[in-house]
């Protein structure tokens, strides 16, 4: 297996952190989030259709979109850097699969998922780095397989880093980042861009997209 590079180390270090308070603070995020349950909604009626399979969360941190997932009836296991968010994550809810990996080479075989949520997860990414991410999803996704991003939205400027409270993150236009998953094989299905809600600083973007055919 590739060692990961010194930023990946840098994120997971970053996250083993600040898990415990992380995984406070988000643990109910969604219970106040119509908009963002409508998209993850739709992403799962989508895997639905195209029959069972495993869908796995990249990214997962302590667990409460995967196990939001579960709920929507999806067979459904997270992965993330981070050692102590999977800790986290199996405690919390001791009926799923979490394992400890990178999304930049995934332990799986060719064709193997039937859906990806990279959920505020490839926001940590260099730019330049975010093919090659994009690349390995369509690896190990099964042809008419469905990924659903979701992001930072840059609110009309280029690919802006910020300071994000744990580690170094990006916010990206959509449209620049649904033409590079398009590249890559991906056919966009629908977006949704929600505005900041009070103590949230940048719109927030969501893209639901399905592999139709080899990259560009």
């Amino acid at each position: 297996m590739t060692e990961p590079s010194s930023h990946l180390l840098a994120t997971s270090d970053a996250y083993d952190a600040v898990a415990v308070l992380y995984a406070e603070l988000v643990r109910d995020e969604l219970d106040s989030l119509p908009l963002d349950r409508a998209v993850l909604a739709a992403f799962a009626e989508h895997v639905r259709c195209t029959g069972a399979g495993p869908v796995a969360e990249l990214g997962c941190g302590p667990g409460r979109v995967t196990a939001h997932l579960r709920d929507l009836g999806l067979d459904v296991f997270g992965i993330d850097l981070s050692p102590v968010m999977i800790e986290l994550a199996r405690t919390a809810h001791p009926d799923l699969r979490f394992e400890v990996g990178s999304m930049d080479a995934l332990d799986m075989e060719d064709g193997e998922l039937k859906g990806i949520v990279s959920w505020y997860s490839v926001i940590h990414a260099p730019p330049q780095d975010v093919r090659s991410y994009v690349d390995e999803f369509r690896r190990v996704l099964a042809p008419g397989g469905h990924l659903l991003l979701a992001f930072f939205e840059s609110e009309g400027e280029p690919v802006t880093v910020f300071d994000h409270k744990v580690a170094e993150a990006y916010r990206w236009p959509i449209d620049d980042l649904t033409h590079l998953v398009g590249e890559a094989g991906f056919a966009e299905i629908g977006r949704m861009v929600r505005e900041p809600r009070e103590g949230e600083r940048f719109r927030r973007g969501h893209l639901l997209m399905r592999l139709d055919g080899p990259p560009g």
